[in-house]
């Protein structure tokens, strides 16, 4: 039996119990974090809620979540929010929120999505690179980003610049 295609796609507001789930499972699993279900069910939904940034209709006032997808079921998500540079006179976007299904770590999920993000930053010439942080105890993290190409540099971050 073969491995259903992973699709790769702007997470919809339906995906939101979902997404809200990751960021509770993630908390306690990183920093043994209990988060408040519905207050982080609350700030999920708010990223897709939100009103329009008043300085750019198109841009969403907190962010915008990504999602990977096998079979119908959702299986990792992230959130992008936005940093404006002075120094590119465009924007950076910020990865956060990175979850991926315990089952699908190691099989690629994770380098699918940050390249289906790359590419839209690639394509689109307002964007100016992408970036992430990662606690510096979490090696299996930065050997990922660093293989995709990310670049610690001098800011303790890792980023992708155009």
């Amino acid at each position: 039996m073969t491995k259903a295609e992973t699709i790769y796609r702007p997470a919809r507001i339906e995906d939101s119990v979902v997404i809200a789930e990751f960021q509770i499972a993630m908390a306690l699993e990183t920093e043994d974090l209990q988060l408040d279900r519905e207050t982080c069910q609350k700030g999920v939904l708010a990223v897709f809620t939100a009103a329009a940034n008043p300085s750019d209709s198109q841009l969403p006032a907190h962010g915008e979540y990504f999602v990977a997808e096998r079979n119908g079921q959702v299986t990792a998500s992230l959130m992008i929010t936005y940093e404006w540079s002075d120094w590119r006179n465009g924007l950076v976007w910020w990865i956060q929120s990175v979850y991926v299904l315990p089952d699908e770590r190691g099989q690629g999920v994770f380098a699918g999505l940050y390249g289906y993000l790359r590419d839209r930053a690639a394509a689109d010439p307002m964007i100016r690179g992408i970036r992430l942080y990662a606690d510096r105890r979490n090696t299996r993290a930065q050997e990922v980003y660093t293989r995709l190409g990310m670049d610690g540099g001098h800011y303790q971050v890792f980023e992708w610049m155009k």
